[in-house]
């Protein structure tokens, strides 16, 4: 394994202290309990040491990854790929028929399988993946896991993989304790959590009254006082995220809605709209609070109250992640009181005149064309700059996925950008380009 050109492909300088400890761990021959907030680089610190244990020239699944989400698998699916090794890797997970994704399995011969419990017992059960020469086991968000109710299943998944050798675990909270399903052997456990007070140290947390017991006014008019901000909104409901959303909507706020009641494109649209910051608001049920690569969120606000503390620690941790500060709001109506673990609120004071919604620096096009039709971000930064007269400074983060791909553009060149490149050809090839719905 080539660590430099990984991290060149990766785009990364160096590892950081947690990285390298795991790293060290992962190659000493142990099993490994890995404990480290969310957005720490836990995903990382397992994928290396992974390929450095994957043999060459072996056509069959040597690793299999459980995680909870269809979200993280995709995540980390796009990180291995992203690492540019000589092995194969795909994601399995609901949502979508088993049976392409067994086609795809018998095309690319993956090395490592990404996948949900459910998803990945029904491969195993029907033959689809050969548990018995699986040597090694990987689950991310454990706890999140556990807590989805996902135990049964993991165990399943682990009583039809005979040959395992090594075992990671890796969680953003200490799990009480570890179930005896996991087998683990030798175990080395590296605790990088924070704690609560070095955590209280860089987070301000805010008190948002409001009047009615209906918060909507309330909320929007908090999110235009935060103006620019990257921020997630959280509810404790799917249809409440989907209200919350189409209220702002009204307001002429622009906001994306996160939950897993929505189709896999719709989320991963909206996704990379507010990872591009064409969308500064994310409203979301509590699948964003953790697993999720949402870089540079400057405020959490808590539209309900969590139903726990745990569930307040994970939305917080979204902000002020490692040394960065970061700031929580919390809306309460009238008959709402702040809960016991929420200590040092401070009141948040509404100017007297509220901002205009700003409107966010970039829109996003959605390119009809992605990596199977061998389009890749240097080909699509090309093409803004030369057909669309963007300059540099003009175009924002790039996403490519299969079979499109997503751009953001500077939103005052936005109607010249489409001009300009109407009926012009990617790397020769012809596709629909339009805003991103």
């Amino acid at each position: 394994m080539d660590l430099n050109k990984i991290l060149s492909n990766l785009n990364i300088a160096q590892l950081n202290d947690m990285q390298q400890q795991a790293v060290e761990v992962c190659n000493s021959g142990s099993d490994m309990i890995l404990l480290s907030p969310t957005g720490s680089g836990k995903t990382l610190a397992y994928l290396l040491p992974l390929v450095n244990l994957l043999k060459t020239g072996v056509s069959r699944v040597q690793a299999v990854v459980l995680v909870p989400s269809r979200e993280l698998a995709i995540q980390i699916e796009q990180v291995f790929k992203m690492m540019g090794t000589e092995f194969a890797v795909m994601s399995c997970y609901g949502g979508r028929p088993a049976m392409d994704e067994h086609r795809t399995m018998k095309g690319v011969n993956p090395s490592v399988i990404i996948g949900t419990p459910g998803r990945m017992n029904d491969h195993l059960s029907k033959g689809n993946i050969n548990g018995k020469e699986v040597g090694i086991l990987i689950i991310d968000e454990f706890d999140k896991c556990l807590e989805l109710g996902f135990q049964d299943e993991m165990s399943e998944v682990i009583a039809q993989l005979p040959a395992l050798k090594r075992r990671f675990l890796l969680s953003a909270t200490d799990a009480e304790e570890i179930p005896r399903f996991a087998g683990l052997n030798q175990i080395v456990k590296l605790n990088f959590l924070q704690d609560n007070e070095e955590l209280a140290n860089r987070l301000q947390l805010f008190r948002v009254d409001s009047p009615v017991k209906d918060k909507l006014d309330t909320l929007f008019r908090l999110l235009c006082c935060l103006g620019k901000e990257q921020t997630i909104v959280f509810c404790n409901h799917r249809e409440s995220v989907d209200r919350v959303g189409k209220y702002l909507h009204s307001m002429k706020l622009e906001c994306e809605v996160f939950h897993g009641g929505m189709i896999q494109d719709d989320r991963e649209r909206a996704l990379y709209k507010f990872r591009n910051g064409s969308c500064r608001f994310f409203v979301s049920t509590d699948l964003a609070a953790r697993g999720l690569d949402i870089p540079e969120i400057q405020n959490v606000v808590h539209y309900h109250l969590p139903q726990a503390e745990d569930g307040f620690v994970h939305r917080n941790g979204r902000t002020a992640r490692w040394d960065a500060n970061g700031k929580a709001y919390v809306i309460l109506g009238p008959e709402e009181k702040m809960p016991d673990y929420m200590e040092d609120a401070a009141a948040f004071v509404f100017s007297e005149k509220i901002p205009a919604p700003s409107m966010p620096q970039f829109i996003t096009l959605y390119i009809g064309k992605g990596k199977k039709d061998k389009i890749n971000k240097i080909d699509i930064v090309g093409f803004l700059s030369k057909k669309g007269g963007l300059g540099k400074e003009e175009i924002g983060r790039i996403d490519v996925k299969d079979h499109c791909a997503y751009a953001a553009v500077s939103r005052r060149k936005f109607k010249q950008v489409l001009k300009l490149i109407q009926n012009e050809k990617i790397k020769g090839l012809k596709t629909l380009i339009e805003p991103a719905k």
